[in-house]
């Protein structure tokens, strides 16, 4: 519910408070006087697109801030959550528009983009009047007004969901289609390619492995030669031999040299063992410096080999064994295609033939809650002194698509057999409006917390039609906010809650205000809607009348 409205500086306006109620609000005033400017600067607070010049003259900014109530669970708490805004203590939307034409806005003292206010418009606020093209008279969402009002949410969700799984089979049977095309093309190469692979079968790490191998075998040659020849001096012949002599006349003279050999024995003892320690040691690299020149040969040719097939690939050796997995991949699927395509294809069917039943039924539940929104539009259209024009809602077949396969448009014929049309091009002014009113009573739950607005929908009616329309009004209010620009005395006498847009000129300025009105002041308020600018007492007297009818 729209709580508060403050205008400062904007158009005619310098300062401007109005405090709105549930249930219906009325605002009159002569033509001119500003009632269309409240509506421009709520528009504006709103996001919505309207006048490029605002701001009253000799202002450097115009502001417009607007207080709105939102009962648990209202639809604009998930456009703040989703902004990442808190709403816990309402909503405030303000936002000024500077002089150079700049607008910045805040929501909770939050600031945000334009796009944000229009989100949260569309939770808050709907005006419908005679040039409305976004609400009742907007053939495009026709559907979605009759899906509501059937309560078909859930049938239009399942259809979402079975459009959604049948595009998603689709695009697979689609990709794989194209990649089946794309690996048949290079059949012959892929074939070849895998029976190299197979054939060398190379590993991650081989290629550096086999290069130090050939690398110590190329250079075994030249140092073997001294390599034999340290293991000689080394061995029996050499210091082996000699240290064992030493040994032996040492122990020979210890018993006479009381004690002066003992750590020399020691010490020769020590170096024996580590003699024989780099004796092994030099025997185990003449052993793997002992090769079969055959041996050399397998490995270059292994080697060379394989850095033959990464050159044919543009990879390196390393990448060799991924990229043979990637061959036998496709050439898998190249050998599987046809059954895998079978499968996808068989998706596809089951698919589409779940997202045909989904339609099928959401049609048929869209043609029983058509006939239902006309039946109640019959109901609705006699208290508007419209019992002789039809209301029906047409349901055509259309392309398929996430919410269905049916287009749907409002048409009504206003005498007994005119042909039917689109709302706004087969009535006049008058009946347009009564049209739309009972549309908007059969559409309307009264518990989505929206505050509807019409703007002089009751223009060129009047009389007992008038006063219908202003009880229709009083009804769609009872369980809503209703906030109704008219001329008309009849509207005007069903309101809860009346204000009288006027325009003064102070000091060669001209302002306009918004004026509160007391019970007597609506006597006077809708005296001079009914007699014009002299107000009498048989006028007063008429006044009465419609204010206690």
């Amino acid at each position: 519910m729209l709580r508060s409205l403050d205008i400062r500086d904007m158009l005619i306006i310098d300062r401007l408070e109005l405090s709105l109620a549930p249930g219906l609000n009325v605002l009159t005033g002569e033509t001119g006087a500003g009632k269309s400017i409240l509506l421009d600067a709520l528009g504006f607070v709103l996001g919505w697109r309207g006048r490029s010049e605002l701001v009253r003259e000799g202002a450097d900014q115009g502001e417009v801030v607007a207080e709105f109530d939102l009962p648990r669970g209202h639809p604009a708490f998930e456009v703040l959550d989703e902004a990442g805004l808190s709403g816990d203590d309402g909503l405030i939307l303000r936002r000024v528009n500077a002089r150079d034409g700049r607008k910045t806005a805040w929501v909770n003292d939050r600031r945000v983009s334009g796009d944000v206010l229009r989100q949260l418009s569309d939770t808050l606020v709907e005006l419908h009047g005679q040039h409305d093209d976004k609400g009742l008279l907007n053939a495009r969402g026709h559907r979605v007004l009759l899906d509501t009002f059937g309560g078909l949410e859930d049938d239009v969700a399942r259809v979402r969901v079975a459009w959604r799984d049948m595009q998603g089979a689709k695009a697979e049977l689609s990709e794989a289609r194209e990649r089946l095309a794309a690996v048949q093309k290079e059949e012959d190469f892929f074939r070849h390619a895998v029976g190299e692979m197979d054939a060398l079968m190379p590993e991650v790490g081989e290629d550096e492995a086999l290069d130090g191998q050939r690398r110590l075998m190329q250079g075994a040659e030249k140092i073997r030669e001294d390599v034999g020849r340290a293991h000689q001096a080394l061995g029996p012949e050499g210091a082996e031999r000699m240290m064992q002599d030493a040994a032996r006349w040492l122990e020979g003279a210890a018993e006479q040299a009381e004690g002066a050999l003992d750590a020399a024995m020691e010490a020769l003892d020590r170096a024996v063992q580590e003699l024989g320690v780099a004796e092994q040691g030099v025997m185990q690299a003449l052993d793997r410096l002992t090769f079969d020149a055959s041996e050399l040969e397998r490995v270059e040719e292994r080697l060379f080999a394989i850095r033959a097939l990464s050159r044919k690939h543009g990879v390196q050796p390393d990448d060799l064994p991924r990229l043979g997995d990637d061959l036998r991949a496709k050439l898998a699927t190249l050998d599987a295609g046809a059954d895998d395509l079978k499968s996808l294809e068989d998706a596809v069917e089951e698919a589409s033939s779940s997202y045909e039943a989904a339609a099928d039924a959401l049609g048929q539940a869209r043609a029983r809650a058509a006939e239902a929104l006309d039946l109640a539009m019959v109901g609705e259209l006699a208290p508007l002194k419209m019992e002789r024009a039809t209301f029906t809602t047409e349901i055509s077949e259309t392309e398929a698509g996430p919410e269905g396969r049916d287009q749907v448009a409002f048409t009504v014929a206003t005498n007994p057999g005119a042909p039917a049309g689109p709302l706004n091009k087969i009535a006049s002014g008058g009946e347009l409006s009564r049209f739309l009113l009972a549309l908007k009573v059969c559409l309307t739950s009264g518990s989505d917390g929206i505050t509807m607005i019409f703007d002089e929908i009751d223009r060129g009616v009047g009389g007992a039609t008038a006063d219908a329309v202003g009880r229709r009004l009083e009804d769609l209010a009872r369980d809503a906010q209703v906030l109704v620009v008219t001329h008309s005395p009849q509207v005007a006498a069903r309101a809860a809650h009346h204000w009288r847009v006027e325009k003064k000129v102070e000091r060669e300025v001209t302002l306009s205000r918004v004026v509160a009105l007391s019970d007597t002041d609506r006597v006077d308020e809708i005296a001079r809607m009914l007699a014009g600018d002299t107000v009498t007492d048989e006028a007063r007297s008429a006044a009465r009348v419609l204010l206690e009818g």
